[in-house]
């Protein structure tokens, strides 16, 4: 079971692409995402929604990526509109008591922005992943 928690990093100012809060998220990507995913809104100041499958991780990225962009091309928007970039990393250590993120489970920023090099650039993505098992962190493009 992987289970992932998903966060918004919009990078994008465009009236064809919203904030969007966790009941919204939750609902858009229940429409686009097989019956075999549970997702759920999760009330937290950082994390929206809880997604969960018998999926690999990379298999659950590439479906959450695709549900997204369906989701904002329901809306309205185009593939033009913006880049998505899914960055996750897995918690390997202990979680504090009480938290969501708990080990084993997966932080999973989903970015918009308008060009992915340029974000990974700015967050020094590169560093941020040195030293993490390779099979603890994942970028995605989609």
């Amino acid at each position: 079971m992987t289970r992932f928690l998903l966060s918004h990093n919009l990078q994008v100012v465009s009236d064809n692409l919203k904030g969007l809060n966790s009941a919204e998220l939750a609902a858009g990507l229940v429409a686009h995402l097989s019956t075999d995913v549970r997702v759920q809104a999760v009330s937290h100041p950082h994390w929206l929604v809880q997604v969960e499958a018998d999926l690999l991780p990379v298999d659950l990225a590439n479906a959450v990526l695709l549900a997204w962009r369906q989701l904002r091309c329901s809306a309205g928007a185009t593939d033009h509109d913006c880049q998505l970039l899914a960055l996750g990393g897995r918690k390997d250590d202990q979680g504090a008591s009480g938290a969501l993120l708990q080990q084993s489970d997966w932080g999973v920023d989903v970015v918009e922005t308008l060009n992915t090099a340029a974000f990974l650039q700015s967050i020094n993505w590169d560093l941020l992943k040195q030293g993490r098992a390779p099979d603890g962190v994942f970028e995605l493009q989609g």
